[in-house]
This record gives C-alpha cells, sequence and structure tokens, in this order.
C-alpha cells in the first residue's frame, strides 16, 4: 500500500481533487478518472486523508478564504516567493540558478504545427506565462502582456556525427542564456532533429513564472492540446476561473493580522538560536555564494525501497518523513551538529481553486530537528514527524517573509537559514508524459548550476526510489559526493536492519572504506628492537665509532668515547645515591655539553629525567618539583641561588664534578627494561597546573629507529640543535644523532632565540638538518637566510603553514612536517612537504601525512566512530609510542587514554589529542587546529586556523594569529594580531583584503600589529600573552569626530553597544 502522500500524490495526477467541508470529504473527477478500486480505497482510508487535509489546511482554527479574481486594472502585485525571486535577479542578472529546464526526446512522428499551436494555448490559458515584471513607484509589479503566437527555435542535427554531446551543449547554451525580466518571455522553447522520427524538445522557464508542480499541469495540459488539434479538434480544456495573479494577491490580503502573527510566531520560535550547519567542503568556500553545480543520480534497490516504506507503515510516518530521517542522520553524522535545518519545497496549493494553475506557487519549509541524548531510530522517526506536522500546519508564511523578519546577520557566501535541501517529488509529471503518436522520454540533462550548496532530491518509479544529489563545484568534488550518496544508501539498510539502535552506532561506511581507514593506512608494523634502551643503542655507536665527534657546544667537544664515558661516571654516582629503575631525577641547566652528560647519565643510571628549564618561574618549578616526587636534582653552581627549596638531593655538575670523575667510566649494570621510564616531561594543563607526561623507553626507542628511516638521519650528518629540554621535542635533537653515529651542534638559548646568531651557525658550522617550530623559521627568514640546499628541514610543534612550508622548501634540500603530542612520543606523523603536487588546503595547512612506524591513527566522532574521508573527527593515536599516563593523574590518565575500541588486545588503549583533522583522498591526514580553537560567533561555526591561512596569503604579512576576545560578558569579537613583513600595513586594506576571500562573518572586527609574536619557552606562538586591542595609529589618524549634538548623541550609543572608544563619522 503506497503511504498517504504517494496516494494523494497519484490521485491528483489522475485530476481528482479532494478537499475538506467541515467533516465532510468532497472530491470532484473527470469521466472515467475514478475506478471502482480508487473508490474503494478513498473510502478506507477517509479517516487517514481527514487527519491529513485538517493538518494542512487549516490555520487555528480559521478556513481558508476562496481566491477570488482580481480586476486587471488594478496594480497587479507579486507574490512573496515571486517578489524574493525578482530581487535576486537584480543582484544576479546572469545567473541561471532560477531556471527551471525541460528536456523531452520525442520518438515517432511529431506534428511540429500542433505542438506549438499546442504551446501557445497553454500559453494563452496561464497568464503567467506571458507576464513580465517591471518597477511601478518604487514596487516591482506583473505585466501581462496579449498572447503572441510560440515559435519554437529548429536546429536540424540529422547529419551531426555527436549528436549527444551537441544536444548538451545547446541544452547548456539555452539553459543559462539570461532573462529579462522587463522584457520577457520567460519561457522559451528550442526543437532538435535528431532524425526523422527523433526529436529533443528543449523548454526553459524562470522560477518566477513556474515550479516542478506547475510542470505536471503543463504537461497535462500539452497531451490533451496536442491530440485535439493534431486530429482537427478545438481544446478539450475548461477555461481557468483565476489565474496566478490573482492568486498572489489573494496571498497579501490573506496574510496579514492574526493570521500572519500566528504564523510567524511559530516560525520564529522553531528557528531561535538556530546554528548554521557547517558540512564539511572540499574547497574554501568562496566569500560570495555562487550557483556552479553539477548532478550525482542513484538508484534504491526494491528490496531496501520495500523495507523503507515498510518500516514507515510501521512507525506511522510517510515515505518523505523516512527517508529525511535518514538524510538528517547523514548530515548528523559528517558534521557532529546535533541542531540541524533543512530545507524542503512544498507544493503550497492548498486550496483547490489554484491545483490546476501554472505559477510559482511553492514554498520552503525550514525544518529544525534537534538530536539530544543519542536517540535512537524510532524516536528520532517520531521527532522528524512531529516537526513536520507542525510544519504542515503552519505552511502559509512564505518562506521569503520569514527570511525578512527574522533580519539575520547578513552572510553573502550562503543562503539564508539553511544551505541542505532534501525533497521528495510527488509532482504528477511523469505520469502526464504522453502525445499520442509519441514515445517520450526525459532526458536529465545537468544544467551546471545550483541553489544550495548541497540538495537531496528523490522520487518513486515503479518499485524503486531513484535520487540525485545537487552539489555546489566551488565546494565540493564529484567523488564526494559520490561517497555521500553510498554513506546514505548504507545509513538506510541499518535503520531498517534495527530501528531500534541508537543513531550513532548506525553503519556508515563501507566494508572497503572501514578496511582502508581502520587497516590498510595504519599498516604500519615494523620490527625494531624492543629490548633496547636509547643509552644501550648509543653505547653500541661509540663501540663503532669512538673517536667521532658525538657533540659540541661553542669551541667545546666530546667524541662518542669522551661523552660516554662522562655518561659512566655521572651514572655511577647516582646508582649510588639511590636511582634506579622508575627513580625521577630532575635535570636544571643551561644547555651545554654537560646538559646532554646529564641526561646519558641519568638514563645509563637506570633513572628517569625530569627536565626542568631555568627560564621558567620558580613556582612553576617548585611544583613540577614536588609533584614528581624527584629524589634526585642535577643542576649547576650558577643556577642554585634561583631554585625552589625541594627535598630532592642536589648535585652540582661542575661543583660536584671531581667528586663524580671519581666514579667508573665502565658501561654501569642496571635492571631496566624497554617498559621503564625513560623520562617525565610535563606540559600545560587546562587547570594552571602543569601535568607530568610519562614516556617509557620502548615508546622512544620506536619512535627514534622509526625517524632514522623516514625522514632519515644518517652518520654523515651534523644536527643544528636549538630546543629547550622541556620540550619533548629536543629528545629527536639529542638522542636520534647519538645513535646513528652523527654530531650534534648544540647552541645556547641566547643564540636559538635570537634570528641572526642562529643563521650565522646554520651558515657556518656544516649543519644538515635541523629541527624546530615554524616560529623559529620565521626568525631565519626575518633574519636574511638566503638558502642551504644541503639542508633537511624538520618543522613541528605548531601547525606548519603552507606558505611558510614552500617558502622553506626554496630554501633547504626537504622539507618534512611533523606532527605529535607529548603523550604519544613526540611525533606521531610525518609528511615530506613538496613530494606530491601542492594542494590548497581549506585551512593552509600542510598535511600532517601518514603515522610513523607501529603507530595507529584514527579520527573519530564523539561515539568512536570511524568518519569517512573528508569529515573532521577528533585525532586518536594508538601503538608503541603511547605514554604510560600522566603521573599521579589516574582520573586524567583514564579520560584521555581510552579503551582501544578497533584492537583485539584488551590492554589496548587511544590517546584522544583534542586535535580536529581529516583524512585526503590519498590518505594523508590534514590537521584542522585544536577543538578548543574552533569557535562559534553568532551562530557561526568558526576556524580560527583559516582566516590565519587567508591573511598569511597577503604579500605584506609574515605571521597571523587570530583570537576571539570577550571584554565584556556576551561580546566576542574576533581580533587579527599581525607581524608585518616590512612596514605598517593599513588595517582598511587587510580588511578589504579579507572581504574578498571571506565571508563576512569571518572578517576580524580589529587588528592588532605586533613587532614579534609572544612565544612560549618551548617555540610555540603564546595565545595567553596577546594584548588586548587599543587604538591603532590608524584609527587616530582617520578619526573623524562627531560634528553636532546628534552625532555626538549617536556616537555615545555606539561607544556603549560596541565597546569601542571613541566612535567617530
Amino acid at each position: 500500500m503506497k503511504s498517504l502522500e504517494d496516494f494523494l500524490a497519484h490521485i491528483r495526477c489522475l485530476n481528482i481533487k479532494l478537499w475538506l467541508e467541515g467533516e465532510s470529504l468532497r472530491y470532484s473527477a473527470t469521466k472515467g478518472a475514478l475506478s471502482p478500486a480508487l473508490r474503494t480505497e478513498i473510502k478506507e482510508r477517509k479517516t487517514e486523508i481527514v487527519n491529513f487535509l485538517h493538518k494542512v489546511t487549516p490555520i487555528s482554527g480559521t478556513t481558508l478564504p476562496p481566491v477570488q479574481p482580481l480586476s486587471r486594472d488594478e496594480v497587479l502585485p507579486l507574490s512573496f516567493s515571486q517578489q524574493r525571486l525578482w530581487f535576486l535577479h537584480q543582484l544576479e542578472k546572469e545567473s541561471a540558478a532560477y531556471h527551471l529546464p525541460t528536456a523531452l526526446r520525442l520518438t515517432g512522428v511529431l506534428n511540429i504545427e500542433a505542438l506549438e499551436k499546442s504551446l501557445t494555448e497553454i500559453i494563452r490559458r496561464h497568464e503567467i506565462l506571458r507576464t513580465t515584471f517591471s518597477m511601478q513607484d518604487g514596487k516591482a509589479v506583473q505585466i501581462i502582456a496579449p498572447v503572441q503566437p510560440m515559435t519554437l527555435q529548429k536546429i536540424d542535427l540529422s547529419l551531426s556525427a555527436e549528436q549527444s554531446a551537441k544536444v548538451q551543449q545547446i541544452f547548456t547554451a539555452e539553459f543559462h542564456r539570461s532573462f529579462e525580466l522587463s522584457k520577457g518571455p520567460l519561457l522559451r522553447g528550442t526543437l532538435l532533429q535528431l532524425g526523422e522520427k527523433e526529436h529533443v524538445l528543449l523548454l526553459i522557464m524562470h522560477h518566477i513564472i513556474s515550479d516542478g508542480w506547475s510542470r505536471g499541469i503543463f504537461y497535462r495540459e500539452l497531451s490533451a492540446l496536442y491530440d485535439a488539434f493534431g486530429n482537427g479538434q478545438p481544446s478539450p480544456l475548461s477555461e481557468l476561473p483565476i489565474q496566478y495573479i490573482d492568486f498572489a494577491a489573494w496571498q497579501r490580503t490573506f496574510l496579514q493580522g492574526e493570521v500572519l502573527d500566528e504564523q510567524l510566531s511559530y516560525w520564529k520560535k522553531q528557528i531561535d538560536g538556530f546554528t548554521t550547519l557547517d558540512l564539511p567542503t572540499d574547497k574554501i568556500r568562496p566569500p560570495q555564494q555562487t550557483f556552479r553545480g553539477s548532478w550525482h543520480f542513484f538508484s534504491l534497490p526494491k528490496d531496501l525501497t520495500q523495507a523503507i516504506k515498510v518500516l514507515g507503515q510501521q512507525e506511522g510516518v510517510s515515505l518523505f518523513m523516512s527517508l529525511l530521517t535518514a538524510f538528517t542522520i547523514l548530515l548528523y553524522r559528517y558534521t557532529g551538529q546535533n541542531d540541524l535545518v533543512i530545507g524542503t519545497a512544498i507544493a503550497n496549493r492548498t486550496v483547490p481553486e489554484i491545483e490546476d494553475l501554472i505559477g510559482c506557487f511553492i514554498n520552503t519549509l525550514a525544518l529544525r530537528t534537534k538530536i539530544e541524548s543519542n536517540p535512537n531510530c524510532r524516536e528520532l522517526l517520531r521527532r522528524v514527524k512531529q516537526t513536520m506536522l507542525d510544519a504542515y500546519e503552519h505552511q502559509h508564511l512564505p518562506f521569503e517573509k520569514l527570511v525578512e523578519e527574522l533580519q539575520l546577520p547578513r552572510d553573502i557566501s550562503r543562503s539564508p537559514l539553511f544551505q541542505v535541501m532534501f525533497v521528495l517529488q510527488n509532482a504528477p509529471t511523469r505520469q502526464a508524459l504522453q502525445l499520442t503518436g509519441l514515445t517520450l522520454t526525459p532526458l536529465m540533462l545537468d544544467p551546471g548550476t545550483t541553489q544550495f550548496d548541497l540538495s537531496c532530491h528523490m522520487w518513486e518509479e515503479g518499485e524503486e526510489l531513484f535520487g540525485l544529489f545537487e552539489y555546489n563545484t566551488d565546494l565540493f568534488e564529484h567523488a564526494t559526493i559520490e561517497r555521500m550518496q553510498g554513506h546514505f544508501q548504507i545509513l538506510l539498510e541499518g535503520i531498517v536492519a534495527d530501528p531500534s539502535q541508537p543513531i550513532s552506532t548506525l553503519p556508515l561506511l563501507t566494508k572497503t572504506e572501514q578496511g582502508q581507514l581502520l587497516v590498510e593506512w595504519n599498516h604500519t608494523q615494523a620490527e625494531y628492537p624492543q629490548n633496547q634502551c636509547i643509552h644501550q643503542l648509543f653505547e653500541a655507536q661509540v663501540e663503532r665509532i669512538p673517536n667521532a665527534i658525538a657533540v659540541t657546544f661553542e669551541n667545546h667537544s666530546l667524541s662518542y668515547q669522551q661523552l660516554n664515558q662522562k655518561a659512566n661516571q655521572l651514572a655511577h654516582y647516582l646508582q649510588s645515591q639511590g636511582v634506579h629503575a622508575d627513580v625521577l631525577v630532575g635535570i636544571c641547566v643551561e644547555r651545554c655539553l654537560e646538559m646532554v652528560v646529564g641526561l646519558l647519565g641519568i638514563l645509563k643510571a637506570g633513572g628517569a629525567y625530569v627536565p626542568l628549564d631555568p627560564t621558567y618561574p620558580q613556582e612553576r618549578l617548585a611544583f613540577m618539583l614536588a609533584d614528581s616526587r624527584a629524589r634526585v636534582l642535577l643542576t649547576q653552581q650558577d643556577l642554585m641561588a634561583s631554585l625552589p627549596d625541594s627535598p630532592a638531593q642536589l648535585v652540582c655538575l661542575d661543583k660536584d664534578w671531581e667528586r663524580i670523575s671519581q666514579e667508573s667510566e665502565v658501561n654501569p649494570i642496571n635492571a631496566i627494561g624497554s617498559k621503564h621510564l625513560a623520562y617525565v616531561i610535563y606540559t600545560s594543563g587546562s587547570t594552571g597546573k602543569p601535568k607530568g607526561v610519562q614516556i617509557q623507553h620502548r615508546s622512544l626507542s620506536n619512535f627514534l629507529l622509526s625517524l632514522q628511516q623516514n625522514p632519515g638521519l644518517s652518520k654523515q650528518d651534523t644536527l643544528l640543535a636549538v630546543t629547550t629540554i622541556s620540550f619533548d621535542i629536543a629528545a629527536l635533537e639529542l638522542y636520534l644523532p647519538l645513535i646513528v653515529g652523527a654530531k650534534i651542534v648544540l647552541v645556547s638559548h641566547e643564540v636559538a632565540t635570537d634570528g641572526l646568531q642562529l643563521l650565522e651557525k646554520l651558515n657556518q658550522a656544516g649543519i644538515t638538518v635541523m629541527q624546530a617550530t615554524p616560529a623559529t623559521w620565521r626568525l631565519l627568514l626575518v633574519a636574511g637566510w638566503k638558502s642551504s640546499h644541503h639542508l633537511k628541514i624538520f618543522v613541528g610543534g605548531e601547525a606548519l603553514p603552507q606558505e611558510l612550508a614552500h617558502q622553506l622548501l626554496n630554501k633547504s634540500q626537504a622539507v618534512w612536517n611533523l606532527y605529535g603530542p607529548t603523550e604519544t612520543t613526540i611525533w606521531s606523523s610525518v609528511f615530506q612537504v613538496g613530494i606530491q603536487e601542492a594542494v590548497q588546503t581549506k585551512g593552509g595547512l600542510e598535511s600532517i601525512g601518514h603515522p610513523i612506524a607501529n603507530t595507529q591513527i584514527y579520527l573519530l566522532e564523539q561515539y568512536l566512530q570511524p568518519v569517512p574521508i573528508g569529515v573532521s573527527g577528533e585525532l586518536h593515536i594508538g601503538g608503541d609510542g603511547l605514554a604510560r599516563g600522566y603521573l599521579n593523574r589516574p582520573e586524567l590518565t583514564a579520560d584521555k587514554f581510552i579503551p582501544h575500541p578497533f584492537s583485539q588486545d584488551s590492554n589496548a588503549r587511544l590517546y584522544k589529542t583534542g586535535d580536529l583533522a581529516r583524512y585526503l583522498p590519498d590518505g594523508n591526514i590534514e590537521y584542522l587546529g585544536r577543538i578548543d580553537h574552533q569557535v562559534k560567533l553568532r551562530g557561526f561555526r568558526i576556524e580560527l586556523g583559516e582566516i590565519e591561512a587567508v591573511l598569511l596569503q597577503h604579500p605584506e604579512v609574515r605571521e597571523a594569529v587570530v583570537i576571539i576576545r570577550e571584554e565584556q560578558p556576551g561580546d566576542k569579537r574576533l581580533i587579527a594580531y599581525i607581524v608585518p613583513k616590512t612596514q605598517e600595513i593599513m588595517h582598511s586594506t587587510l580588511r578589504h583584503f579579507l572581504k574578498e576571500k571571506l565571508p563576512e562573518y569571518m572578517v576580524p572586527s580589529a587588528f592588532v600589529e605586533l613587532e614579534a609574536m609572544p612565544l612560549t619557552p618551548n617555540g610555540k606562538v603564546d595565545r595567553r600573552a596577546l594584548p588586548a586591542p587599543g587604538q591603532t595609529q590608524e584609527d587616530h589618524k582617520n578619526f573623524v569626530a562627531p560634528q553636532d549634538k546628534l552625532e555626538q548623541q549617536l556616537a555615545n550609543l555606539w561607544e556603549k553597544v560596541l565597546h569601542v572608544h571613541p566612535i567617530g563619522r
């Protein structure tokens, strides 16, 4: 049995009309249309039909007034939908976004005279088809023209070798040929002759005079008239009692007073506080909405179609509601947003008089669904059903009127309220496609336009459901839409298989995709000596190359043997002080050779080091010493006075060295294994207190041996070490060279933070490898670094802008982008810049590539389901790099190190990074930023990194950081901080530059110029240290004070609203 909506659509196609008179169901039908079987079904479903008509017809119990003819001597107003279409046309007169195409293949002997006569008669019958639009007294009005014969443009393609291509070419040209609404005609036709009995009819109308339902009326009348005129008979169609203009006047008269207030009240309440849909796109959204589009067709199997209908009958919902629910789940799974607004189109023919009229009656409903508490499918079906029934009851308010009343923030980059449509086509079109002696086949020719980001259109033919995804090609690639459609079908299959399951657990990915995301792209297994610790790998190099230089600092150096001997002496001494496996030893020293000796000595003793930066505040150092309960603290005499009080035993590597040097130079014996701790490093905590991350020897060994292979380091290399040991990436700089036989050139903190001194060292010390944060690499660029074509560059610690990556690539041998949190041992993924074709990512950041050896990366949504390619998810990391956890923080460890949902090992864990990322189609990972850097402003979700990326495209901007500041409660503002390349940049120039590339809501309200970005001791941008925006020199220069009392009052008002002082003209 058909759903009620489908049944009503079917009988409308047969020209059977149903309406209510009180509680009585009335009908009218042409002769022979109402068969006994149909009459029986209408009687059986009477209660259902009456209930439905009560929902869609009355407004607060008020019967709709009839539509009355309007005198043609009066001003003929536009309907609300026409008014919006007219306005949009004034903005984009060349746009074809609102052109309605029809393409029919006519097979058989065609009577062209009868066809043109039939078209002319339809134009005569329907005034709207000969209507134009002009301005009178500042308002758009309709002008009805006399009837003119319809003559089709005729093109002979019978001799063309590429007929299909020619048809598409001509269709595209005709479709995109603009209409002039003030001149008309707004309907044009072309007849293509492919052969003696083969034609294609192309009809193009502007949406302002027609809609999808009208197309069915057009076909039905064309069929009746063609048959009559072809046989020399007069028109069999009765005259129309009213016309579209009568409806337009009726609508404006009817929608006033209490009726309008009640409708507006419902929709305002329904839409209040909505969030703009943030559907993941392949391309950066243009600052102004575009309408270039394409189609992707699909069909659902018969058994799935039947199962969807059965579920709908069981749950008491229509086919449309079932499909809309599945589509809502699809968008929820793609965006992670639990508050969605989706548009849908309704015929809006709620009074019998207008059912046979051609015109733009269609209305759009904004359907808002809140997905809270992870409902199951049945529950969500009920929510969607209620939303639909409420919307039907308030369907008379034109969407255009709602948009006008809501006064939404201006955003020309997307359509208002919603950007995604879902439509189930019930319009009686295909049943009406009949012309005597001809076989008519609709041609689905892609016009190359779209009105929205994404629209899903579906229809039923026979026992199958068909559909197409219409998408904006300036936002999406075809492959993405193809995957999305596949996910839609898998969701539908999951829903009908078990509608009781929560929507978060519904299957979304194909088995091939699951295998790719979970297995293939995580196939990183590699052998490495798990029973060896770092200092043992170093000792092996000592045996091979004892006299080679291991490390230099300023004018001093140590060979591998000398470094090993000194570290051994310290290790023996520490063992005598009670240091053994998992005993924590603090190390607070300046950058020098003794620092390297100290680190190796601690490891060789069997202990784990806790790095303490001498530049840290004493309070922070005190907390770290107390929290770690370090038994011993290695330091230097000059630093002792600045150290906090601590029960740790102090060992001065300079003052106490005479005593230490009496210990044995032989490698010490200890009982540590790969699962014992190598170091505990403190990172910033959200509570303001740092947290200690415990890293084991096995994790460090796996990391270093993996990086030895890729990006690669050999004994011929010389690495410039610039990073403080309190930043875990220093472990790569100090240990990777030592386990491969390379040389370390160590520089002081002063050199590492001074671009000119660092550049001098880079140029003079034969450096082949250097690792640093983006901020440090920019220091070198500012210092005038020309090139080092023998240099291999490692960049990490912060997101790498593509702009900076390509600057570095032009000056070096190779650039590697490295990503990883401290909790998974330094770097977890690597990417070589420039190996693949450069693609501009949405956030303007370089890819972070693939996981390193014995590491797995999963991008998961909040319920730990893998997200599809292109969809953002939280980045989770598993494998041998995972830390033991946080020191003395079992609750936080349990929260961040979760059970591995895809592992057979019950002890396996994943680390939740708090980073957003997405897979690119080639398997590389695109970093999107921190979850806590994704902000919401005036209903829009904003990625701050996307704004930063665009700012960096400006030729005069060297560095850019964007944050949200809330100086006054509820007053959130985007602030951009920039470091110019040479001189002061006019803020108005920057604002104009951004407006050309970003939507208005993403343009910062203030710009702050800095000489340099504030940095943390680890070399990252310190966002907390960014100053509040004040009035700039440019603001003072351009300021013009209010000129009279009224202007001063207005300025005072705006100063209070905006919290900006002063405000001038």
